[in-house]
């Protein structure tokens, strides 16, 4: 994997924004179309606004799946992931194949759907953020490593939920739902490329944990470092309490 780090979150997103851009032209031009998982979260807001602007994205020939998703809500909730790729992803750039993960349905009938759709051919590209608890995806620790199911329901502990509480995503903790289908650490590692863009200070201790200390499904995300052409994209203040030495290693 490799570590860039940026002097604020914008210079990040436009890295991460011109370099995800340069992926799926690519994958565009040798294979026809491109196979994205997108991710979610306020830390995303700059990137995918970034990225729906680049130029020469032949969209309609992009097929794309989602991360994870809240169980019991419906499309029209504030904090629903639907919601927020059909705003700031899929109707700005007018992608046409999209699988999203219907929260308000029966979870196993869902997971089935979508599994039966992802592995129908290779995913190119993943677009991945970190939770402030290491969580890739909604794999809150301790993450199952070893599933090799592309979807499963988890529940979320309670750092996962205040952090979707202070996001502003809902009005309280007991509005916050207990239970998600998230994408497998396996499925993520099956992508191509994987793009962690990972800004803000809160993000900080998590960095450290996954990247400073051991692989292990206490620290979810710190299963990246096993994936050679990941790229983890920080600002100062993400990277703040990440040994500079660590950074030179890991991309190495």
């Amino acid at each position: 994997m490799k570590i860039e780090v940026f002097q604020d979150k914008k210079s990040l997103a436009q890295s991460a924004a011109t370099d995800a851009a340069e992926a799926l032209r690519e994958s565009i031009q040798k294979r026809g179309s491109a196979r994205l998982i997108a991710a979610t979260g306020a830390a995303q807001f700059d990137f995918l606004e970034l990225l729906t602007q680049s130029p020469e994205i032949d969209w309609s020939k992009v097929e794309m799946f989602h991360l994870d998703e809240y169980i019991g809500i419906s499309a029209d909730h504030p904090a629903s992931f639907r919601k927020f790729l059909l705003e700031r992803l899929i109707n700005k750039t007018g992608i046409n194949r999209y699988h999203l993960l219907e929260g308000d349905r029966d979870p196993l009938a869902v997971i089935a759907s979508v599994t039966s759709e992802i592995r129908k051919a290779p995913i190119d590209i993943a677009f991945v953020g970190i939770g402030e608890n290491g969580h890739l995806a909604f794999n809150d620790p301790p993450a199952d490593f070893e599933t090799e199911e592309a979807y499963i329901v988890v529940e979320l502990d309670d750092a996962c939920r205040r952090q979707q509480l202070g996001e502003g995503w809902f009005k309280s903790m007991d509005e916050v739902p207990r239970r998600a289908i998230s994408m497998t650490v396996r499925q993520v590692l099956k992508a191509g490329r994987i793009f962690a863009i990972v800004p803000d200070t809160r993000k900080a201790p998590a960095i450290a944990k996954c990247f400073g200390g051991e692989i292990s499904p206490m620290a979810p995300a710190s299963i990246l470092r096993t994936h050679a052409n990941t790229v983890l994209y920080l600002d100062k203040n993400s990277a703040a309490l990440l040994n500079p030495e660590t950074i030179t290693t890991l991309s190495a």
